[in-house]
């Protein structure tokens, strides 16, 4: 049998490494296909990977590390962002972990394990049918007509499951019911935001639900900074609460007005604010919020967070020049960005497969027939796949395509330079190929074609 593979982590720098007794974890990887195995620590919410160990012979897998800090880990093959196939362990100096990972557990093996592990594990028997329901759902098929029942069941079965479940550590035993409540709350809005072939409507939430507030997560940033998924347990709960105050989900300031009546601690807020901003497309758009809750932006990696959304999007701003790309035409023509100068041009980012690009398509038509006669050039581009070029070919016949049809091949430059992730995509710009915007209002809304009016007028 082949040693178990042992990976070596120094958390910490210089003598400062030797003060402390290292962490030793080795088990079993028991899955039908052997994956790397994965060890996470905890970054202000988040997991974040630190060592991968490659399970060898008969699936044996191990770490040794120093711990950054005393607190909860995770450790499985999953993905950083989910829980699914990650579970949580406890650990500090000295500690050892003897562990099998199952198809969808895990069960603690030999003596050595330490007590706060032995009772996580508890813990994590007693609330499994709620976790395959709402985190494995992928292989566990499930409706809220019955997991309903069983949150209702298990939440009951886990008041005073913590009493006389003493470690000895003090720092483990004082939080120990914060990491339930956690867990809870975690399986309950998981199942609610992930795919199902019945959703509840809101009067259809079983009680325990009405006992998740944000405002009891959010009050410091301890709950959610210190567990692997607290980043989304955070978010999950406030999406439930505004669906229970009848709050339309919103984007931009409002969105994240909506989100502060649910967080009561301005850490929390400025995270909420910088997610807000990562979503936009404009460094207007930016601006605009930051110019208003900026001051929230407080902890450093708050601002080197901030730092790189706005480096990223100054670079796409009003008046910076267009890509000049060059795609050719049904007849096999290049065109080029450049051979536009002199009209404002509206690009249209579509594909044939996309049903709300095709849902646009008759208000195109009409927006160029209305302009018929103006210095506008209507150009759609699409990123279908190489393979589909014909069928694009095709469609622009049958449907009586007009404007300037041109054909990138797939997600290259084009939606690279401009940030597209997803379609359809309208932008416009001015007569001398700058951008007037990345993210213009769709031909079905009117604005668009006011705003083209303006901008023709200049």
């Amino acid at each position: 049998m082949k040693k178990t593979l042992l990976i070596f982590i120094s958390a910490l720098s210089g003598l400062a490494a030797f003060a402390q007794s290292p962490v030793e974890i080795k088990g079993s990887l028991e899955k039908e296909f052997l994956k790397p195995v994965k060890l996470f620590k905890v970054v202000e919410g988040n997991a974040v990977e630190i060592a991968t160990s490659t399970p060898q012979g008969e699936g044996k897998f191990g770490f040794i590390f120093y711990p950054q800090y005393e607190g909860l880990y995770a450790l499985g093959t999953g993905n950083s962002g989910s829980p699914n196939d990650n579970y949580k362990f406890y650990f500090k100096s000295g500690d050892k972990l003897s562990v099998r990972l199952l198809d969808s557990s895990y069960v603690l093996t030999g003596t050595e394990n330490s007590k706060e592990n032995q009772i996580l594990t508890q813990w994590h028997d007693l609330v499994f049918p709620l976790e395959q329901k709402a985190i494995n759902f992928m292989k566990v098929q499930s409706t809220f007509v019955d997991f309903f029942p069983d949150l209702e069941s298990i939440t009951e079965k886990a008041k005073g499951f913590e009493q006389g479940k003493l470690s000895g550590n003090p720092k483990f035993d004082k939080h120990l019911k914060s990491y339930m409540n956690s867990d809870l709350a975690l399986y309950a809005t998981n199942f609610l935001s992930t795919p199902r072939s019945a959703h509840p409507a809101t009067d259809e939430l079983s009680p325990f639900y009405e006992t998740i507030k944000a405002k009891d997560f959010a009050t410091t940033t301890q709950l959610v900074y210190e567990n692997p998924w607290g980043r989304r347990l955070l978010s999950g709960i406030i999406m439930l609460n505004m669906k229970q105050e009848k709050i339309k989900y919103a984007q931009g300031i409002q969105g994240v007005k909506d989100q502060f009546v649910f967080l009561p601690n301005d850490t929390l807020k400025g995270d909420a604010v910088l997610d807000a901003v990562s979503r936009l497309k404009t460094f207007e758009a930016y601006k605009e919020i930051m110019d208003q809750y900026g001051s929230l932006i407080v902890t450093s990696s708050q601002k080197k967070r901030n730092m790189d959304i706005m480096a990223e999007l100054a670079q796409l701003k009003a008046g910076d020049a267009g890509l000049n790309f060059a795609y050719p035409d049904p007849n096999g023509k290049t065109v080029k960005f450049e051979d536009l100068r002199g009209k404002v041009v509206l690009i249209d980012v579509w594909a044939t497969w996309c049903g709300p690009c095709k849902a646009e398509i008759p208000y195109l038509k009409k927006l160029e027939e209305e302009m018929k006669g103006t210095n506008l050039q209507i150009v759609s581009i699409s990123v279908d796949e190489a393979k589909d070029k014909a069928k694009w070919a095709k469609m622009i016949k049958d449907e009586n395509l007009g404007g300037l049809q041109l054909f990138a091949s797939g997600w290259g430059d084009l939606a690279q330079y401009y940030k597209i992730k997803g379609i359809p995509r309208f932008m416009i710009f001015d007569k001398e190929g700058k951008i007037v915007t990345t993210d213009s209002p769709r031909p079905s809304n009117p604005e668009l074609k006011t705003l083209l009016n303006k901008i023709l007028q200049q």
